[in-house]
């Protein structure tokens, strides 16, 4: 179920206080990413707090090896193709046949495993928000990597964008790995090994650092242009 307006309120204050103190911890221990900070400014990540973790799942994998305006176009004929206001409902989405969800622009792939994820959503295997509360990330890992077309960088997104987890840091994300790269000059593409030396003093706010290395990625591209 999601929260109410109250709720949302609540968590939304509560967010930004966490916000102020893990930007306050990262300047204290990043040299690098203290001087991007100043430069870039507040963090204004957003985090969907009304999103139960069933849509969120689904919205990813319309992402997955899209652009962002070309999925959001096939979520708006997915929200508009079922009765009632909103997301469809599990149970909607699981019956719907793969000719519907085909024409609506999912390829075979994404159609499997949206209604894997329905399927999943519909029998109580995907937890709901109060459910996920009380699981560690790690715990929340397990529970969603074995859903077909959810990896790892998928369940990391939900963590941070849905769940507003603080210490999350998506390795194999490339706007994260270009990101790090232009913060520390590196002449390569950091390995997975180099995040953790490069990144392990930022906890237990790496997902706020992950959302400045976005930017700094952002920003190398338009100094390319």
């Amino acid at each position: 179920m999601s929260n109410s307006a109250t709720d949302i309120l609540a968590l939304e204050k509560a967010f930004k206080r966490k916000l102020r103190t893990g930007v306050k911890h990262l300047c204290e221990h990043s040299s690098e990413l203290s001087v991007w900070i100043g430069e870039s400014g507040r963090c204004e990540l957003q985090v969907q707090w009304d999103r139960d973790l069933y849509e969120a799942l689904v919205r990813a994998i319309a992402h997955q090896q899209l652009h962002g305006r070309a999925a959001e176009c096939i979520l708006g004929r997915l929200c508009a193709g079922f009765r009632g206001d909103g997301f469809p409902t599990p149970q909607q989405l699981k019956r719907a046949s793969t000719e519907k969800l085909r024409s609506m622009g999912f390829s075979s792939a994404k159609t499997i495993a949206i209604q894997g994820i329905a399927t999943a959503a519909a029998s109580g295997e995907i937890p709901s928000r109060a459910e996920a509360t009380k699981l560690t990330d790690d715990e929340l890992v397990e529970r969603l990597l074995p859903l077909r077309g959810v990896g790892r960088w998928t369940v990391e997104m939900l963590l941070i964008f849905t769940l507003g987890r603080m210490d999350v840091m998506p390795v194999d994300d490339f706007g994260v790995k270009s990101g790090l790269k232009h913060l520390f000059n590196l002449e390569k593409t950091p390995r997975k090994s180099q995040f953790a030396e490069l990144t392990d003093t930022w906890r237990p706010f790496r997902s706020i650092g992950a959302w400045y290395l976005w930017r700094r990625a952002d920003a190398s591209k338009i100094l390319k242009t």
